[in-house]
């Protein structure tokens, strides 16, 4: 006889990832290691719990960049959690993240759902290194199927950290609060001169549009920012045209790189994929 297995997708049974571990039912209701960390009010307790926050911190760096330095010439992708697979957003990343593995260069996304797997998908399609860099949420769904390296965070800082450190730049599709997050750290980053010859390219005109011609009508028409802010973002509606943008610069350095441990595999190479998987 026997047993059948909980459904994964149960929505009646709360689940969420903690660092390395997975919780569930009255575990998973406790709170996120950032909220402990942000929301402390009182003197006390704390001031004793802190210093081994802080190991655990540097144990997510550490952790990171072993797992990353190696890496090669990569793109950080960002865009909305709930793209859906099939709709025109979603096959802009496959077909993005596929170009980019072809070039050579690792595809670097947030893991989850929605545009990151897209980004992640295409990747695999074009034999190219799938990277997923999560992070602990009261809502997280886990990595999405097409990673292949994955590390999960519990800091969103350490996270933020090693996707602007092991990226040779970003390409944005469109997406909600974190993927505007990330769009503006990375202006201010580049602005301030905390990373140079780092292009970030917006796709999707139409959706973007808006924002840039605020940024220009408002921000800098009132002095909040100079004209030449306004240069450190580009949009392009192609695939093709967003691979060539975030790619300038760079590509002296792919060839160099080609044939290697991270390079773009040989075309008749068989794809894993999980439907393949689950049909062996």
């Amino acid at each position: 006889m026997t047993t059948e297995s909980p459904r994964r997708d149960d929505r009646s049974v709360p689940s969420r990832r903690k660092g390395p571990l997975e919780l569930r039912r009255r575990q998973a209701l406790q709170g996120t290691s950032d909220q402990h960390l942000l929301d402390t009010h009182g003197a006390g307790r704390f001031v004793h719990t802190d210093p081994w926050r802080v190991m655990r911190i540097q144990s997510e760096f550490v952790e990171g960049f072993g797992a990353l330095a190696e890496l090669g010439p990569a793109i950080s992708i960002f865009g909305s959690a709930r793209t859906l697979p099939g709709s025109d957003y979603y096959e802009m990343g496959v077909e993005i993240g596929r170009l980019l593995a072809r070039e050579g260069v690792a595809v670097i996304t947030g893991g989850g759902p929605g545009s990151m797997e897209a980004a992640n998908r295409g990747a695999v399609d074009g034999s190219g290194t799938s990277v997923g860099l999560g992070i602990e949420l009261p809502f997280e769904t886990g990595f999405n199927p097409w990673v292949d390296l994955g590390i999960n965070f519990r800091y969103f800082f350490a996270r933020k950290t090693m996707f602007v450190k092991y990226a040779h730049g970003f390409v944005v599709l469109p997406g909600g609060l974190g993927t505007l997050d990330e769009l503006f750290e990375a202006m201010v980053l580049v602005q301030t001169g905390k990373v140079t010859s780092f292009p970030i390219v917006l796709v999707g005109s139409r959706f973007w549009g808006p924002l840039v011609d605020w940024l220009r009508e408002t921000l800098m028409n009132e002095g909040m920012i100079s004209p030449e802010d306004m240069d450190l973002i580009q949009i392009t509606d192609t695939a093709e045209e967003a691979v060539d943008l975030v790619l300038s610069g760079l590509r002296g350095d792919i060839e160099e790189r080609r044939g290697g441990m991270f390079g773009s595999a040989e075309e008749d190479e068989e794809v894993w994929s999980p439907e393949k998987a689950d049909g062996e």
